[in-house]
This record gives C-alpha cells, sequence and structure tokens, in this order.
C-alpha cells in the first residue's frame, strides 16, 4: 500500500494555513524544470545515498579525488562485504541495504570546504566526544535516555541528513510559498516557509530544528537553527549549531545538495559538503514506524538488566 499519511498531514496543514496553489503544487510533473508558477521544480522523490564518506579517511591525505578504479572498487566492495563472519549474528543482508555509490565526481569526501576535507572540530570538542563515549562504554543501557535518538526512534539522519545503511530518502512537495521535505527515516516532515516569516524565537527548540527558506536565482537555500539541546546530528553540534543547504536542480535527475554548519563553540571555521541526489522515478516510500517495531529497544535495556543481575551473582 503506498504511504497515504503524509499527503493528507500536508493537505490539512495547507487548508489550516490558507496557503494558495495547493493544487498546483500536487499536480505539477516532476519531469518539467519550473513549477507552474515559475519556481525551479524541486518534486520528486531523491537519494542522498552515497559511498562517499562525510569526512575524507584519514589514510588518504590530501587526495581529494578516488581514482575510477577506486571508485567502481568501493562501489562494488559494499554488497560483497556486508554478509557477516560464517556462524555469527549478523545484520540485514545487501537485499536490505541502500548505501548508494561513490559520488560522480569522485571525490574522497563530502566535505569540501577546508580543503584537507576533514571537520575543523575544536580541541574541546573531540575531548567531550571521547567522554561521552567513555560513559556510554560504562553506561551503555542504564536507562532509555542512554540510547540514541535514532535507538529512540526519535531522528535518525538529522538536518543536514548523514547517509546510513538504508532509507537515505528525500520526497519534495511544492506550493509557492512552502517546500515539505519528508524523510523516509524515521518518517520526519520538515515544513519549509518562503513567505520571509521570521524564525522562531530562541526558547523555541525542536529536534530538527526552524526552517527558513528562499530562491537565490534557481538555487533553494534553506537556513535552519534553533536545535535542541538533545538533537544529536551525526556529526558534533551544539544547539547553537547553524546549518545552510542549497538544494540547485542540476537536470532533470540530479539535484545538487551543498550544506554549510556554522558553530563556534564546536568548530574552528564554518565548513561545507556537497552531494548529488539522483532522482528516484520509481521509489515508493512506505511510513517508516519505527516506534511500532522497536523490540530492540525492549530487549536492549532487558539484556542489560540480565547482565546486571547476573554480575550481582557473582559477586
Amino acid at each position: 500500500m503506498r504511504n497515504r499519511t503524509f499527503p493528507l498531514v500536508f493537505t490539512v496543514y495547507l487548508l489550516v494555513a490558507g496557503l494558495p496553489g495547493l493544487v498546483m503544487g500536487q499536480t505539477q510533473s516532476d519531469s518539467n524544470a519550473r513549477t507552474s508558477w515559475g519556481d525551479p521544480n524541486l518534486e520528486g522523490t531523491w537519494s542522498y545515498a552515497s559511498l562517499t564518506p562525510l569526512q575524507r579517511p584519514a589514510s588518504l591525505g590530501e587526495r581529494e579525488y578516488y581514482s575510477e578504479e577506486e571508485a567502481a572498487e568501493r562501489n562494488i566492495a559494499v554488497t560483497r562485504d556486508v554478509a557477516p563472519p560464517p556462524g555469527s549474528v549478523g545484520s540485514y543482508n545487501a537485499l536490505w541495504f541502500d548505501r548508494g555509490s561513490v559520488s560522480p565526481d569522485l571525490r574522497t569526501s563530502l566535505i569540501t570546504e577546508p580543503s584537507n576535507g576533514r571537520l575543523p572540530v575544536r580541541p574541546e570538542t573531540t575531548a567531550k566526544a571521547d567522554a561521552v563515549r567513555a560513559y556510554t562504554t560504562d553506561h551503555p543501557a542504564d536507562s532509555w535516555l542512554d540510547r540514541s535518538n535514532w535507538d529512540r526512534c526519535i531522528t535518525y539522519h538529522g538536518v543536514p541528513p548523514v547517509s546510513t545503511g538504508y532509507n537515505n530518502t528525500y520526497q519534495i512537495f511544492q506550493t509557492p510559498d512552502h517546500v515539505a521535505i519528508l524523510v523516509e527515516n524515521i518518517h520526519d516532515v520538515r515544513i519549509i516557509p518562503l513567505d520571509g516569516r521570521s524564525q522562531l524565537t530562541s526558547e523555541i527548540r525542536q529536534w530538527n530544528g526552524d526552517s527558513r527558506g528562499h530562491w537565490a536565482g534557481d538555487t533553494l537555500v534553506v537556513e535552519t537553527r534553533n536545535f535542541s539541546d538533545k538533537t544529536q546530528h551525526r556529526f558534533p553540534s551544539s544547539p547553537d549549531t547553524i546549518a545552510v543547504e542549497r538544494f540547485r536542480r542540476l537536470d532533470d535527475n540530479t539535484i545538487e545538495h551543498s550544506f554549510t554548519i556554522e558553530d563556534n563553540s564546536v568548530y574552528t571555521r564554518p565548513w561545507t559538503g556537497m552531494r548529488h541526489m539522483p532522482r528516484l522515478p520509481e521509489y515508493v516510500i512506505y511510513e517508516y514506524a519505527c516506534h511500532e517495531g522497536n523490540y530492540a529497544m525492549t530487549n536492549i535495556l532487558s539484556a542489560e538488566r540480565t547482565g546486571e543481575v547476573a554480575a550481582s551473582n557473582e559477586q
């Protein structure tokens, strides 16, 4: 069954808000370069899966690009190496993974600035990450609060997203006044006003921040602030993190998605990443019902309690 939940929610939102252009936004063909009201058409389903890592591997030093042979080997290895060792308990098989491929520009990192392809973290940021890692090693599941936001089915890939093994998919909807992005994992919806309204006050914090957008020529620019102090990106961040994304249609089947992160409390300078998102014309997004099937959380907590009892009995 196709996912009908989001179109209903989005329709209700627009009707309540009194937004014009709903019919135009829903009937506009994805294959057209522009919407009927003249904006660049970003509508459709797009993949941000990538085998190009966010950071350049330290082993590659200053190398900005893979060779074509290295990229081909990396693309093949990802399907070859997912099988667990014989006799072990493994993860999904290759059929269920969606890791994408090396970026067509052959870059060795999604990060384009700084030129070394590495996150410009402050020493205190590294120290804090080490302390958190040490705590979670010693306290893996004293409470559900010790588990990550993705373990808890709250958020997963973040804003901007960093791809993982599967469900690296955006579905974009447009009206003259809003852009909405349905994120497959964990079924988040970002509503991005384009009407010039001011950002929420800093007292209002959200898991995926508060986004505002505008068109700069043919590029959609989206600035997101007001992340919660509980937000966990897949890179170091804080409630002061500011993310500026740029979506630009390169051709009928590709969106260039660049993103700049600024946070003086975490980084020594802003950094920028870029990816190409290919169209997925036949892809159907189903509801990602994470909470309803999150047996892992129950099992993680119960296993930790069992381990504690066993350790206590040995004393």
